[in-house]
């Protein structure tokens, strides 16, 4: 691509400007916003084999925090103490937090 060096230069303002009212005619273009309603139509149509899982039901069993854990006051998670760096505050905080 020629380049024409001897023609005036445009400010940092100017080529704001120019992307500026670039950006405006795109958005008015027919075909902008098409492309994104297919994608969300194909999206709604497809469906995992298995996916429906609304007939399942969970069974967890939910175990009190042990008196050799903690609960890290950064991310709330509880850990076994081995996994203790700092308390800050007197909080204690998780060696994943602590970094």
């Amino acid at each position: 691509m020629a380049t024409d060096y001897d023609a005036p230069r445009k400010t940092d303002e100017e080529q704001s400007e120019d992307s500026i009212e670039e950006l405006k005619a795109r958005r008015h273009e027919k075909n902008s916003g098409k492309v994104d309603e297919d994608e969300v139509e194909a999206a709604e149509s497809f469906e995992l084999p298995g996916a429906d899982l609304s007939h399942e039901e969970l069974a967890v069993k939910v175990v009190p925090k042990q008196s050799d854990e903690f609960t890290c006051m950064s991310c709330f998670l509880v850990h076994h103490r081995s996994q203790l760096a700092t308390e800050r505050n007197g909080s204690p905080i998780c060696r994943d937090c602590a970094d």
